[in-house]
């Protein structure tokens, strides 16, 4: 594959990828995307070697399942397309990254039904419409959907009788297909979709109502719950402080545990297949852990719209807060665009309080400072 001369572009975007960078306060960020979510040992070695030479040092997880390098310089762009290239961990070129937004159920064997699905529709991405950088897929065909909660606007899912079924997101219902014909069908209604969405309509769940009946035929089955860190059949999962950890040790990681392969999932957590213990400190395997219930955006200095440190007061705080947190840099809520137990939303300097609610919403309190908070004036 001959790589496209791509120059950093002055990118502002929902989805920075890697020929489309998004620029931050501490330089470029660029985000991954594994096909079908999987990465080789090789790829993750030769991954790490490229965020310490290229980026800040760190990868993040996605919750779209994807990974993100931050703080590229932009004279090392180049190069670290070339290394991402290399490790086949490039697409074609700039219009198939973007169409290739999609998800699937993280622990699909090879051969099944997922991967089947979901290689079909990435040999078809050419056949799409033009559609908005947050429209999204998931192949979520497992034995039940375990992707319900997590950002997608065309789902393939089963029915409670291992039929598959393709639903729009937004409704409960859904259209059933016959296997060979399904991706025709989630083609089909992204044409629909973009028929009749606007610029102030981009997502599916804001069309839904005016669907035709014959996408609401039949239930897909009952939901599963998402996956737990810890032990799980045949390996580990394993989570990192807001998904975020430093390339130096997750290369450790995988030389210790001799781990094989990396399976990423949009919980902020990845599975190791064949892996039964962990020997390196900074990563969580255990569900109580009360960071799995923090978010975080990376804040100030890095981010240039926040005006607030926020991963050390969400650090200090997640033991203190009986639910979900989640800390903002700034309105816009990147790390967490829904609702919380606590939001805490930097403002020039000081701490919004949100509570059930997300970033945008009104606040119970406002211009509360960092001491304020970690002294525990709020926000219990």
């Amino acid at each position: 594959m001959n790589m496209p001369r791509v120059s950093p572009p002055e990118v502002k975007g929902w989805c920075p990828g890697a020929f489309t960078p998004m620029r931050s306060g501490d330089g470029l960020i660029l985000r991954i995307r594994p096909h079908m979510g999987r990465l080789s040992r090789e790829q993750v070695l030769g991954l790490c070697v490229a965020a310490q030479e290229h980026a800040s040092g760190f990868i993040d997880l996605t919750n779209r399942a994807n990974l993100q390098l931050r703080g590229v310089r932009d004279e090392a762009y180049d190069a670290l397309l070339a290394a991402l290239l290399k490790l086949d961990l490039l697409d074609p070129d700039p219009e198939t990254e973007r169409r290739r937004n999609m998800i699937v159920t993280p622990f699909w064997q090879t051969g099944d039904l997922t991967e089947r699905l979901g290689l079909e529709l990435i040999s078809r991405l050419s056949e799409l419409p033009d559609l908005p950088a947050k429209f999204g897929f998931a192949i979520d065909s497992g034995s039940a959907p375990v992707l319900g909660a997590d950002s997608a606007d065309i789902r393939v899912e089963r029915t409670e009788t291992g039929g598959v079924l393709v639903r729009a997101d937004g409704t409960e219902w859904a259209r059933a297909v016959d296997l060979d014909r399904a991706i025709g069908m989630v083609i089909e209604l992204a044409h629909w979709f973009a028929e009749n969405s606007d610029q102030d309509r981009r997502r599916m769940a804001q069309v839904v109502e005016h669907l035709p009946q014959d996408w609401r035929q039949e239930l897909p089955a009952p939901s599963a719950p998402p996956g737990r860190a810890g032990p799980r059949g045949g390996g580990m999962m394993v989570g990192t402080a807001f998904g975020s950890c430093p390339a130096v040790a997750l290369a450790e990681l995988m030389r210790q545990s001799d781990a094989r392969e990396l399976i990423l999932t949009p919980w902020r957590l990845f599975f190791l297949p064949g892996v039964t213990t962990l020997r390196r400190p900074g990563f969580i395997t255990d569900p109580q852990d009360p960071l799995l219930r923090a978010r975080a955006c990376p804040g100030a200095p890095f981010c240039t719209s926040a005006s607030v440190e926020t991963r050390r007061i969400a650090a200090e705080l997640a033991p203190r807060v009986s639910g979900d947190l989640h800390v903002s840099g700034c309105s816009k809520g990147c790390a967490h665009p829904r609702k919380a137990d606590v939001t805490l939303v930097g403002v020039e300097g000081r701490f919004d309080l949100v509570r059930n609610g997300a970033s945008w919403d009104d606040p119970v309190r406002r211009g509360l400072t960092p001491d304020e908070l970690l002294s525990g004036v709020e926000p219990h």
